[in-house]
C-alpha cells in the first residue's frame, strides 16, 4: 500500500476534473499543475501549485516546454527505498510525485478534422506521454492515471484505502498507460508514413481500440475479439443479439460489396464470406427478390446487405426467411418494428460507413501480410474486346456487373449474370473447371429458364479451353475474364469459332 501525498495533473480533457479534485483535497493530497488544467483548478477553487513556481523554471517556447524539468522526473521516477535515489532528491531539495493523472493532445481528433500539417504538428503531445511512460516504469511507487474513463477506479481506491493505494491497482494502471501510449505514438507514426506517402514503412505499428469481447471466435474452442482503429465502428447494430465472429467476417465481405454499387442501389446475400446471390436491379424489392431467388437454400441463415434504406414493404419479405443479419442504410421505422419482432435477428445500420480504409491484413505465424484493397471502381476502358462478335450495351454492362462481383468471391471464381442480377456462382474451387460446373449446376437448379442472353465472369483467366467451352455448351452468350495465359489465342480462337462475345480485362481479381 502506498499513501499518495502528491499529485500532479496535466490534463487536455478537463471532463469530470471537480470529482476528482474532491477526492484528492478530501485525502489532503498536494495538487501541482500548469497551463489551461491549472487555471481550471483554481477557477473550481481548489488550491494548486503552479509548475513553473514548484520547478523555478518559466514555461517556454509557447507552451511547447513545460513539465520537461528534472524536478518532475525525479519526483516521478525515484525509488521510494533506494537510499541513492532519496539522497539525490534530497540534495537537490526534489520532493516524490506519487500520483500523475494526465491525458494527451487531441491528436486523433485534430487528424481527423483538418489537413493543416502545421496544426497537426502542434497537436503532437510531448510532456504528456513522457510523464506517462515515466510514471508506468515506477508503478512500484506511483499511480498513472491516462483516461477520464479511470476516474471512478482511483476515486474507488482511495477511498477504501483511505488515500493509499494498492500494488495491483498501479500495475493496472500502467498497463493501461503503456497501451495508451503506444496507441498515441502509432497514430502519429502512421500519420507521418501516409504524410510522406510512404504505404510500407520499415517498421509499421498498428493500433485499435477494443469494442467487445466476443462470446468466441470462429469455433467455440477459439478466444474473439473486435478492434477498431477508431473509438467506434462506423456501423451501429440498432436490434438483435450480439454479434459474433463469424457474423463479423460475413457483414464486411456482404458491405465490401454493396458499398461498390452505385448509391441507393443494390442487394447482397452472403453466407460463409461469399455472395450467393447479388442484384443491382433499381427497384428495390425486385433487387432482393432477384438475389435471393439466385440461391435461396444457401441464403437460409445468411446475412443480407441492401445499399439503401430498408421500407415496411421490403421488411415483410425479408421477414419471410430465416436470416441471421441484415444490413441496411438505415430502416424506416415501421420496418424496425416489424423486423425487430424477430428476436435473435440482428439489425445494423451502415449509413456512416466510412470505406476511405485503403489497407488490408492478414496476420498468422508473428508475421503480417499488408495490402492495399481492391476497390477499383471498373470503367470500360478497363476492358478490350477481343472477339469478332461484339457486346451490345447491356451484355457489356451485364458482363461489367458480373467482374465485379467476380471479384469478391473466393477464387477460383465464376460468376453467371443477366439483367443485372447473378444466376449462379461458383466459388472457392481448386479448378477453375469445377468453379464453372457448380456455377452452370445452380443456374439450372434455381433459374432455369434465364439462359438466354446470360453472361460469365472468371476472376483469372482461363489456362485451357474446357473452362469457356463448358460455359458456351451451357447457353452463355458472353464472356469476361483477364488476359495472360499463354493460351489465350486459343480461347479467342474458340469464341470466334461458337460466335461468343469475349472481353479481356487488364486486370486479374484474385480473393483468397
Amino acid at each position: 500500500m502506498k499513501k499518495i501525498k502528491r499529485a500532479l495533473i496535466s490534463l487536455s480533457n478537463k471532463d469530470n476534473l471537480k470529482k476528482l479534485l474532491s477526492i484528492l483535497y478530501k485525502h489532503k493530497i498536494e495538487i501541482i499543475s500548469s497551463g489551461g488544467t491549472f487555471k481550471q483548478i483554481k477557477k473550481l477553487k481548489f488550491k494548486c501549485i503552479e509548475i513553473s513556481k514548484y520547478t523555478g523554471s518559466p514555461e517556454i517556447l509557447e507552451g511547447r516546454v513545460k513539465t520537461l524539468h528534472p524536478k518532475i522526473y525525479g519526483g516521478i521516477l525515484s525509488k521510494r527505498n533506494n537510499k541513492i535515489h532519496k539522497n539525490d532528491l534530497l540534495n537537490n531539495n526534489f520532493f516524490e510525485i506519487d500520483l500523475v493523472i494526465v491525458n494527451f493532445y487531441p491528436f486523433e481528433k485534430t487528424i481527423n478534422i483538418t489537413n493543416s500539417h502545421s496544426k497537426i504538428i502542434e497537436n503532437i503531445d510531448i510532456g504528456g506521454p513522457t510523464m506517462a511512460r515515466a510514471a508506468a516504469k515506477n508503478y512500484n511507487d506511483v499511480v498513472v492515471i491516462t483516461n477520464t474513463n479511470q476516474y471512478d477506479n482511483l476515486i474507488n481506491e482511495l477511498n477504501i484505502n483511505k488515500g493509499k493505494t494498492t500494488l495491483k491497482f498501479r500495475k493496472k494502471m500502467s498497463e493501461k498507460a503503456f497501451s495508451e501510449t503506444a496507441y498515441y505514438d502509432s497514430l502519429v507514426a502512421n500519420y507521418f508514413s501516409k504524410f510522406n506517402k510512404n504505404q510500407f514503412p520499415q517498421k509499421k505499428t498498428i493500433h485499435g481500440n477494443l469494442i467487445e469481447k466476443l462470446r468466441y471466435g470462429e469455433n467455440p474452442h477459439q478466444n474473439g475479439a473486435i478492434y477498431s482503429s477508431k473509438k467506434n465502428l462506423d456501423i451501429k447494430q440498432i436490434h438483435g443479439k450480439k454479434l459474433s465472429y463469424n457474423n463479423y467476417n460475413d457483414i464486411y465481405s456482404a458491405l465490401n460489396i454493396s458499398k461498390s454499387f452505385p448509391k441507393n442501389v443494390g442487394t447482397v446475400i452472403v453466407k460463409h464470406n461469399n455472395p450467393c446471390g447479388v442484384s443491382i436491379i433499381k427497384n428495390q424489392l425486385n433487387s432482393y427478390l432477384e438475389a435471393l431467388s439466385c440461391d435461396p437454400i444457401s441464403a437460409y441463415g445468411g446475412i443480407v446487405s441492401c445499399n439503401f434504406k430498408i421500407s415496411k414493404k421490403l421488411a415483410m419479405e425479408l421477414s419471410k426467411n430465416f436470416l441471421e443479419v441484415i444490413v441496411a442504410n438505415g430502416f424506416k421505422k415501421d420496418a424496425i418494428k416489424l423486423l425487430a419482432k424477430k428476436k435473435n435477428l440482428r439489425l445494423i445500420d451502415s449509413q456512416n460507413l466510412n470505406i476511405k480504409n485503403t489497407t488490408s491484413y492478414i496476420s498468422n505465424f508473428n508475421s503480417i501480410l499488408v495490402q492495399s484493397l481492391d476497390r477499383t471502381k471498373f470503367k470500360k476502358n478497363n476492358f478490350k474486346i477481343v472477339s469478332k462478335r461484339k457486346p451490345n450495351s447491356e451484355q457489356l454492362n451485364n458482363l461489367i456487373f458480373a467482374f465485379n462481383i467476380c471479384r469478391h468471391v473466393k477464387s477460383n471464381a465464376i460468376v453467371i449474370a443477366n439483367n443485372q442480377s447473378t444466376l449462379g456462382i461458383g466459388s472457392g474451387q481448386t479448378s477453375r473447371l469445377d468453379s464453372c460446373k457448380i456455377a452452370i449446376e445452380k443456374m439450372k437448379k434455381f433459374k432455369p429458364n434465364h439462359f438466354e442472353n446470360s453472361v460469365a465472369a472468371s476472376d483469372a483467366f482461363f489456362p485451357f479451353v474446357d473452362g469457356i467451352e463448358k460455359l458456351v455448351q451451357a447457353g452463355i452468350s458472353a464472356i469476361i475474364q483477364p488476359y495472360g495465359s499463354i493460351r489465350d489465342k486459343e480461347i479467342i480462337k474458340f469464341a470466334n469459332q461458337t460466335n461468343t462475345v469475349l472481353v479481356f480485362s487488364k486486370t486479374r481479381h484474385f480473393k483468397h
